[in-house]
């Protein structure tokens, strides 16, 4: 291949950077695309799924560039071997740059197979060396990334594995461009004589990767948000449903009837309560919340239980100050209490004591724990390892704590609960430091809200109406 004029160079890259764009929108717009490539655990059947639909229209670009003269943006195969490598792993990422690689060894460009197989191999590795979270947000903007990368390391320096992708990417770039030097007539790639022109090439790599796991993370960010939405409205109503219900309602406002007149002052104190547990639920309320204000919510309702169950319920309070800043998923730690009061403590005679803790790792993760002294768990819902633990999510509440972490945090929070019988049952739950300046769920919760209200107006007049004829 000749040497190319370097106007024709940069009007090259940057058309690929319009095709890139262009087949990621198209991509997107498929449901069948989106479900295949945001699904966590694939079938085999499902990877070759998703690699004929990146690779079918890419493979096309490639036979155009061979063909069509001066098509040269046509044919991002480097950059899409890359990204199968980080996204699907190196086995298929080599299966795709296998595919496409035909249409250049059939035009004689022999080195095109070899050096899709290793460029598949070192991407895939590196997918498999760096999180999900960290390769969906490896940023296009270059100047930008180095730049955080700068004043993060400032403070703390440590390994940016979204800077090495960088590297990495920019450094195969130049190799292929350097054997393209070398086997101009088996192996295509740009290349230029002028370095600042070879740096434009190799600074074009990394954004035309970036590109697509931009448009394709917003919709993976999207999805997150309705996944989230859902499993928000499951907790509003389950909480409406299982704390004021009827016979909560009902219990309550008996203990109050009871108080108003040995005890006026206290009776008044729990309608408060119980207000303002009401009002919590029903008015519009974000995603996260200063765990401070959970921690008031669950004072509320302990009070309430406090005086329902007398001297049978105690409460111990380990919470760190440096805590109470922190933003963590609302509703968190109501159905934990619960479950301690419910099935732990509950059917003691002796009633027993629920401990929250909360304070910061050395590793700069923020742990919470609900403990009760109870009457632990049956020892048939342990897990068959027999060291105590119990898999998260074998009831309702457990099952949803579970999932909304999942669903806000991913893989940087843990859930773990240990139970042991006659002894009690604690509750860890480990998740990322997140300021009060966290991201914004309002339309979330406004829609749970007013799915909630309808619930909770029918729940308290079931409890009136129950009052009223007993």
């Amino acid at each position: 291949m000749t040497q190319l004029d370097p106007k024709l160079i940069l009007v090259t890259l940057l058309i690929e950077l319009g095709v890139a764009a262009a087949v990621s929108s198209s991509l997107a717009r498929s449901s069948t695309f989106k479900r295949l490539l945001l699904t966590r655990e694939r079938t085999s059947k499902q990877t070759v799924g998703l690699i004929a639909w990146i690779c079918v229209p890419l493979t096309l670009g490639v036979w155009v560039r061979v063909t069509v003269p001066n098509f040269l943006a046509a044919d991002i195969s480097f950059e899409t071997t890359i990204l199968l490598g980080i996204l699907v792993g190196p086995l298929a990422g080599m299966a795709g740059g296998a595919v496409l690689a035909i249409p250049a060894v059939l035009h004689h460009e022999y080195w095109a197979l070899p050096v899709n197989l290793a460029v598949a191999a070192i991407a895939g590795s590196f997918g498999r060396f760096a999180s999900t979270e960290e390769v969906w947000s490896f940023s296009p903007m270059i100047d930008l990334s180095i730049y955080h990368w700068v004043t993060r390391n400032l403070r703390r320096p440590h390994l940016d594995r979204q800077i090495l992708l960088l590297l990495l990417i920019t450094a195969m770039q130049l190799g292929t461009s350097m054997l393209a030097r070398f086997y101009p007539r088996h192996f295509f790639e740009l290349r230029s004589d002028d370095w600042w022109v070879e740096l434009a090439i190799c600074a074009t790599a990394p954004i035309v990767v970036g590109i697509p796991l931009k448009i394709w993370n917003a919709i993976r960010i999207q999805q997150k948000l309705e996944e989230q939405g859902r499993l928000l409205l499951e907790a509003r109503l389950d909480a409406l449903q299982r704390q004021i219900n009827p016979h909560f309602l009902f219990n309550t406002l008996n203990s109050i009837t009871s108080l108003v007149r040995s005890e006026p002052e206290l009776a008044r104190e729990m309608i408060v309560k119980l207000a303002n547990i009401l009002r919590v639920l029903l008015k519009d309320r974000e995603a996260f919340v200063p765990f401070s204000e959970e921690l008031a919510f669950t004072d509320d309702y302990l009070d309430i239980e406090v005086v329902r169950f007398g001297h049978k319920l105690r409460v111990v309070k380990e919470i760190a100050a440096d805590t109470l800043h922190v933003v963590v998923p609302g509703m968190l730690l109501q159905p934990l209490i619960e479950n301690s009061i419910k099935h732990g403590l509950e059917p003691r005679i002796g009633g027993g004591t629920v401990t929250l803790r909360s304070r910061i790792t050395e590793g700069g993760r923020l742990l919470i724990e609900v403990e009760d002294d109870g009457v632990g768990m049956d020892p048939e819902r342990k897990s068959a390892t027999g060291n105590g633990l119990v898999k998260p999510g074998t009831g309702i509440g457990m099952r949803n704590v579970r999932e909304r972490m999942q669903v806000l945090y991913g893989e940087l929070a843990q859930v773990e609960m240990v139970s042991r019988p006659g002894r009690g049952t604690k509750v860890t739950l480990m998740m990322p430091v997140l300021d009060a300046g966290a991201e914004n769920w309002t339309r979330v919760a406004a829609e749970a809200a007013r799915a909630a209200l309808g619930t909770a107006s029918h729940l308290v007049e079931d409890a009136v109406r129950a009052m009223t004829r007993s």
